[in-house]
């Protein structure tokens, strides 16, 4: 069984991953920051969801000697110019998920729902210790648009406000099996799966 650490304290990044790697028969450990005695804190200085998670993954590597899988991921909206982009977990408050939803439903008041496009996207880089220059880097994305309130008490972040109309719901209304079929990280996670193997063996 191989071990990996997922570059992450989000508990509901942690779950969907263990459920995507399980819906695919790998037998894996995945182990999260909170695993690690005191692990690094990374700034997320990038520019873009791929530099963002490239830091976070190699610095993570680094620490723990483990095969480190690391995502960044972010909501843009069309017509806030792509806000928040990769700010979206710091939009209003450092990882606040309520204070962000706010900010974001405040951004879009009044705006009609055929002006409330939005996509959200996810860069996944695995990293091996010391070896920043043979990462793999996958992504995904998934189009839908921003809600006029919160629905649905699943999932995390923009969840309750991320409608998909082709299923009628939001993320936050979807078993995590149902969002992991059709999310941006879903999407990026079944690319994982499909390199990671060869990826390993180099």
């Amino acid at each position: 069984m191989t071990k990996f650490l997922f570059a992450t304290t989000n508990q509901g990044k942690a779950r969907e991953l263990k459920q995507a790697f399980s819906d695919q028969g790998i037998a894996a450990e995945i182990l999260t920051n909170g695993d690690l005695t005191n692990p690094p804190k990374v700034a997320e200085t990038g520019a873009t969801f791929e530099e963002n998670a490239k830091l976070k993954a190699q610095a993570l590597a680094d620490y723990s000697g483990l095969i480190t899988i690391s995502d960044d991921s972010g909501l843009m909206v069309d017509y806030l110019n792509g806000e928040p982009g990769v700010r979206s977990a710091r939009y209003a408050g450092d990882h606040d998920d309520t204070a962000n939803n706010a900010k974001l439903l405040a951004n879009l008041g009044g705006v009609p729902e055929n002006k409330r496009s939005a996509v959200f996207k996810t860069v996944i880089v695995v990293a091996r210790p010391n070896q920043p220059e043979k990462d793999l880097v996958v992504s995904g994305e998934c189009r839908g648009r921003i809600g006029i309130m919160p629905q649905g008490d699943d999932g995390f972040g923009y969840d309750p406000l991320f409608f998909v109309p082709e299923k009628g719901k939001t993320f936050a209304e979807m078993t995590t099996s149902e969002k992991n079929s059709i999310s941006h990280r879903g999407r990026a996670i079944a690319k994982l799966l499909q390199e990671l193997p060869a990826w390993l063996e180099e």
